[in-house]
């Protein structure tokens, strides 16, 4: 049976409102969070560490703040973090088992102190794919993080506890990271919302590192609104972060932007391959809802952007092997069989390659910058398929069997690698007889301009045809 809870399905605002009106108090809010871990947890797998005294505690100090008549925009509502965030008085472990053994963190990640410093209350850390070099959410260590919808699926990685945590009705707001689609697999398999924000947007200050040249963080909710909220919460500089930008805020108002007009690219060629029809066809029923007396859509093409996948796959592949060379050669027992022998491989690739790679990069960059320029949107899928089943192996495409790990973030990647700001939108099949993990769409910006994704999620949600919910789970 579903527990009765009155806020297990309100949205991060609507807690927020009902703590600072005093209808509930924070101190109920967390407690009655905790509970619903204890009660799902269990199916799920979500969570790697539950903060229990550290939530209660600072759930006292949001309801003391809330009656001296501090303006919290998130009072009272509890969030939790991928595990490469640092939390206080933790070990950050990044999926792994390797590290378990490493010295607690000193402080909390940079924008866990900030969501805090807003009334937000960490409940705790979320399971992902190890050093988040994963899109399946199968963790040999702490086991597979199961999508809600269907628990005999894959939740989607590296931030999979971030997304079934969310898709469960745990938590209404959730970290994670994105260095190749980590954030937005999660958010379209479990139907949840997720924004990658602009490289160098959000410091990365107290999260451990994967992928210096493309790793992102970011923020995922239930609703357009609470990834808003949560997104004003945690902008700011940050110099101890050397990719973070020295520019101010610019927070979003979802009001204001009502009947903007938009210009908007619908991607082809390389983003429509006829083997993921499902995926493709969803995202052009997104664009055609779109259309409207203000708002144009035209085809378009992204051109390099398959070779901006292979840069990103070189990349990604190269640093991460990096940084864990020293472990690799001395500990390489510890790692998952998959992640290690990836990391071994990157270890020996050619210079020479890396250089031709962040050179490509830079080519592709004003590629997209020039297609941009011509549009405020681009729409594509997120993922090739619904969630893979536990345990799959391989996919379909063409008639050749592909590796699942690697190609889930088949339509990410080449995203990531030119660090544009992103929203992927949930396109669920809800059915609660035989429920259905989704198919996403993301909705691509130029720099800094995670305004204009913002406006286009808006209206996708409004429309009705984009939207999240909670899955109707039992209790173990």
């Amino acid at each position: 049976m579903r527990l009765a809870d009155e806020t297990a399905e309100d949205s991060a605002l609507k807690i927020a409102q009902r703590v600072t009106s005093r209808e509930v108090t924070a101190t109920e809010v967390i407690a009655s969070c905790l509970s619903r871990i204890e009660a799902f947890n269990p199916a799920v797998n979500a969570f790697t560490a539950i903060y229990r005294e550290r939530a209660l505690d600072r759930a006292i100090v949001v309801d003391e703040m809330v009656q001296q008549g501090t303006k919290l925009p998130l009072a009272g509502v509890p969030f939790a973090v991928k595990n490469l965030f640092d939390v206080a008085g933790e070990t950050t472990v990044a999926g792994s088992k390797i590290l378990s053994g490493n010295s607690a963190s000193a402080a909390d990640a940079v924008l866990v102190q900030r969501i805090e410093a807003q009334g937000g209350v960490l409940v705790g850390s979320l399971n992902m794919g190890e050093f988040a070099y994963d899109f399946t959410g199968e963790n040999q260590h702490y086991g597979p993080c199961r999508n809600p919808w269907n628990l005999a699926h894959m939740s989607g990685g590296s931030s999979s506890g971030s997304g079934a945590a969310l898709a469960a009705g745990i938590v209404p707001l959730t970290l994670g990271s994105d260095t190749n689609g980590s954030i937005r697999v999660p958010s379209a398999f479990c139907s949840v919302y997720g924004l990658k924000p602009t490289y160098g947007r959000l410091p990365r200050t107290g999260v451990y590192p994967f992928c210096d040249s493309l790793d992102h963080v970011g923020v995922m909710a239930r609703s357009v609104p609470d990834l808003a909220a949560a997104y004003n919460c945690v902008q700011g500089y940050d110099s101890t972060d050397h990719a973070c930008a020295d520019r101010p805020s610019e927070l979003v108002n979802l009001e204001k932007s009502i009947g903007r007009p938009l210009r908007v690219g619908l991607l082809e060629g390389y983003f429509r391959p006829p083997e993921f029809r499902e995926a493709t066809n969803l995202v052009s029923k997104c664009a055609d809802a779109l259309v409207s007396s203000s708002t144009v859509v035209e085809q378009c093409e992204l051109e390099l952007a398959e070779a901006g996948r292979s840069a990103a796959f070189l990349i990604t592949n190269v640093e991460g092997a990096n940084l864990h060379f020293e472990k690799i050669l001395a500990r390489a027992e510890e790692f998952d069989p998959e992640t290690r022998d990836r990391f071994i491989a990157g270890n020996l690739l050619p210079a020479a390659w890396y250089i031709r790679a962040q050179r490509l990069r830079r080519q592709y960059a004003k590629e997209a910058a020039r297609l941009l320029a011509r549009f405020d949107i681009l729409l594509a899928a997120a993922t090739p398929v619904r969630a893979p089943l536990l345990g799959q192996k391989t996919m379909l495409m063409g008639g050749d069997e592909l590796n699942v790990r690697a190609n889930l973030g088949y339509f990410t990647q080449p995203i990531s690698c030119i660090g544009l700001p992103v929203i992927c939108s949930p396109l669920p099949q809800f059915n609660q007889s035989c429920p259905m993990p989704g198919l996403g769409v993301q909705i691509i910006a130029a720099p800094w301009r995670e305004d204009l994704c913002f406006i286009a999620a808006a209206r996708l949600s409004e429309i009705g045809i984009t939207r999240s919910a909670v899955a109707k789970l039992e209790t173990v």
